[in-house]
């Protein structure tokens, strides 16, 4: 057994609103520039619908992935090296710009300097590609309006391969939002794809990053990733992906899409895993088993063999301490109400989902019942397949009988929750039902629905026991778009004017933030002084220099 660290993500879908927030923040920190206008590495999906980009779910057409071959053995969906070279300087088994969406502004000046006219002067939209005049015609949001609608139905991979007569009562059925990000897996094929090895899992904390030095622009990582979160940058000629906002990371803060989610319902933690049975995992027979399969390899941060096996292999204190706190690891295991997206891939994701409820709440309330109550829940889930059979093509690789006990975790959940909330005796069947029990139950509801800051996000930090561990101190972080027309092309670093020097920069930077409010003394740079940037000077302490002196 050999344990190694990952960084992994809970979303629970039931408080999604589909405000897009975490998209715009994370598009504002880190594809805000030329060459990115399409790209979003945190986007939020209507389902049903066609996702972003279009049918990206469907590996027939895009062979992203990995297969396993008749000797057991996974074999990457889209072809070995050989085929790979046969089309390394034109790949046509990836996404165009009209799958993605050509991206637009509005022509503003028609509008505002427009002479005096009989008719309202308009902002027409043109090309950020080509700056022509364009028609609007698609987006990385474009199902928000028709969730549900026949008018999308036929685009949508997983509704495909459910029954006829669920595609027929959709409309009058559900809708949920899904926000996805790179799923930073333990398998990535996007990382076998490479030809160039440009792409690479750190080792510390598992975050998948592009070296953008190394990458000569193939695109077969386009290709390879069976979720489509690698992007190419036409402008630079390189690719790009979500970083998990590393520097954040690194000293304790949650991503930018977690830390600005409206429904707080993001959850970041440690887990700790035996790489020795990554493959093994993922090239199980039957698609079906890849859950369980997955389940298997997250090993137990309170086994004492694991713990043992843990500092055998460098992993400190803090970071089992973290492990063994990680909500992660509770509601993938200790609970069971989360699931990986499409672990028929085989990549082995690292971002999970707790299914959504509210579909069948609605359809039993719907018919006039009470959605709340145990018995109707119970019965809906056993008679209504939908959205059941739908979850299942998204989370389990069709095993309905997984998404059904999941759902009926949550729906016991919820109504042993209202006995407490009305003041009623509590009634020890409901968990008991579900095989859990009554504390386990409050726990449950408490990180689902009530969980602080520090019990959703528990990150240890990277800078100060990581360089320990390792006999010496951690490097300058350097980011992995810092390029040209990066967000860290700046000449003193990427996140602020006195990086460059000893102390990390992310360090220095957000450190401040956290400790805005606590410190008597100037938040930012203390100990080691340099320029003060007046836009962020929170007032705390005197800048040496600001001040003239009082010469009385």
């Amino acid at each position: 057994m050999k344990v190694m660290a990952q960084l992994a993500m809970v979303m629970n879908l039931d408080k999604c609103i589909g405000c897009h927030t975490c998209s715009v923040t994370c598009k504002q920190a880190w594809t805000n520039r030329a060459g990115t206008e399409y790209v979003w590495f945190n986007n939020v999906e209507t389902r049903p619908g066609q996702g972003y980009p279009r049918t990206y779910e469907d590996q027939e057409r895009w062979r992203g992935g990995w297969i396993r071959d008749r000797k057991g053995r996974l074999r990457l969906r889209d072809g070995g090296r050989l085929s790979k070279l046969a089309r390394i300087f034109a790949n046509p088994k990836m996404p165009s710009i009209d799958d993605y969406y050509e991206p637009w502004t509005y022509d503003y000046e028609n509008l505002t300097s427009a002479p005096l006219g009989e008719h309202i002067p308009v902002a027409p939209p043109r090309s950020l590609i080509t700056g022509e005049p364009t028609k609007v015609a698609w987006s990385a949001a474009w199902d928000d309006d028709l969730g549900g609608s026949p008018e999308i139905l036929s685009g949508d991979p997983v509704l495909k391969q459910v029954s006829e007569r669920i595609r027929l009562e959709l409309e009058q059925t559900f809708m949920f939002y899904l926000p996805r990000i790179c799923e930073h897996c333990l398998n990535p094929s996007c990382v076998a794809s490479c030809p160039s090895g440009a792409i690479y899992k750190r080792s510390e904390d598992g975050i998948v990053l592009v070296d953008q030095d190394r990458c000569r622009g193939w695109r077969m990582c386009v290709s390879g990733c069976p979720y489509k979160k690698m992007y190419f940058n036409h402008k630079t000629g390189k690719a790009e992906k979500c970083t998990l906002c590393y520097p954040r990371i690194e000293v304790g803060l949650p991503t930018v899409c977690s830390e600005t989610c409206v429904g707080r319902l993001r959850y970041l933690g440690l887990v700790l895993y035996d790489v020795d049975r990554v493959t093994e995992a993922a090239s199980v027979p039957d698609d079906k088993d890849l859950y369980e399969a997955h389940r298997r390899i997250l090993l137990d941060p309170s086994d004492p063999s694991v713990i043992a096996a843990a500092r055998a292999e460098g992993i400190s204190d803090e970071w089992i301490e973290a492990a063994q706190r990680s909500p992660v690891y509770k509601l993938i295991n200790t609970y069971g109400v989360a699931l990986p997206l499409h672990p028929e891939y085989r990549t082995v994701p690292m971002v999970w989902y707790v299914p959504p409820l509210s579909p069948v709440v609605d359809a039993v309330s719907r018919d006039g019942h009470d959605g709340e109550d145990i018995g109707n829940l119970f019965g809906a889930l056993e008679a209504l397949r939908i959205p059941i059979e739908y979850l299942a093509g998204l989370f389990t690789a069709g095993d309905t009988d997984v998404v059904a006990g999941v759902l009926r975790r949550l729906a016991a959940m919820r109504s042993y929750m209202r006995d407490i909330n009305l003041g009623r005796d509590t009634q020890p069947d409901i968990p008991a039902a579900v095989g859990m029990g009554e504390e386990q139950m409050y726990d449950m509801y408490r990180l689902l629905a009530l969980a602080k800051y520090e019990e959703r996000y528990v990150i240890p930090t990277a800078y100060g026991t990581q360089g320990q561990i390792h006999g010496h101190g951690p490097e300058e972080p350097g980011c992995s778009l810092d390029f040209d027309g990066g967000p860290g092309m700046y000449e003193s670093g990427p996140f602020g004017e006195a990086s460059g020097g000893p102390v990390p920069v992310a360090v220095e930077t957000f450190h401040a933030l956290q400790n805005r409010q606590t410190t008597e003394g100037m938040a930012a740079n203390a100990e080691r002084p340099s320029r003060v940037n007046l836009l962020n000077w929170d007032g705390r302490g005197t800048p040496s220099g600001i001040f003239p002196a009082d010469r009385r």
